[in-house]
């Protein structure tokens, strides 16, 4: 036999003198531990992309819901704020933030709220608060709406306050908001 031949597994050794080969034992530890650790990546990488979609998921609603609350303030202020002096210009800018029932409603009542604004006092809206009450089917949110009225008597001395409330449906329209229906609440 040559010293250079290799032997197969199943020969036996000669040079060992008859020691007794013994199969070494498989280890489990580093390919279970191997295991374990991309389980358990696997789970920290899917509970990090859930976590992620919920976030921008609450950030979107959050953003949207300050947008028809940044709209709806300022158009009550608008709306609660009277100049008899440009009664059609007033008419004119709420009539083109309209859409839907409003709008219609609006545009049918347009005269009289002309002569109206034109007869009243001049008065200074300003918004106390608002909230989103909900989110409907159709994209459109119902937001509540607490407004102070403020204007002289007709002495032009005395102060006169009202308070009111309304609920305000605003939808996006493309990239812009719109009152789709306007209701006050007693």
């Amino acid at each position: 036999m040559s010293p250079r031949r290799k032997l197969d597994a199943n020969e036996r050794n000669f040079f060992l003198a008859g020691a007794a080969t013994t199969k070494t034992p498989l280890r489990w530890g580093l390919p279970l531990t191997a295991i374990l650790a991309f389980v358990l990546a696997a789970v920290a990488i899917a509970g990090s992309i859930f976590m992620v979609v919920d976030h921008e998921s609450v950030k979107r609603t959050e953003d949207r819901d300050a947008s028809a609350l940044f709209y709806v303030r300022g158009f009550m202020t608008e709306y609660t704020s009277l100049d008899p002096f440009h009664a059609n210009d007033y008419a004119d800018r709420i009539l083109a933030q309209g859409t839907g029932d409003f709008a219609k409603s609006f545009k049918e009542k347009l005269n009289e709220i002309v002569i109206q604004v034109a007869r009243a006092e001049p008065t200074t809206g300003v918004v106390q608060e608002a909230g989103v009450q909900r989110w409907n089917d159709n994209g459109s949110a119902d937001i509540l709406v607490a407004t102070n009225v403020k204007s002289t008597g007709p002495d032009g001395k005395t102060p006169i306050e009202s308070g009111t409330r309304w609920v305000v449906t605003t939808i996006e329209e493309g990239q812009q908001w719109k009152i789709s229906q306007l209701i006050q609440v007693i």
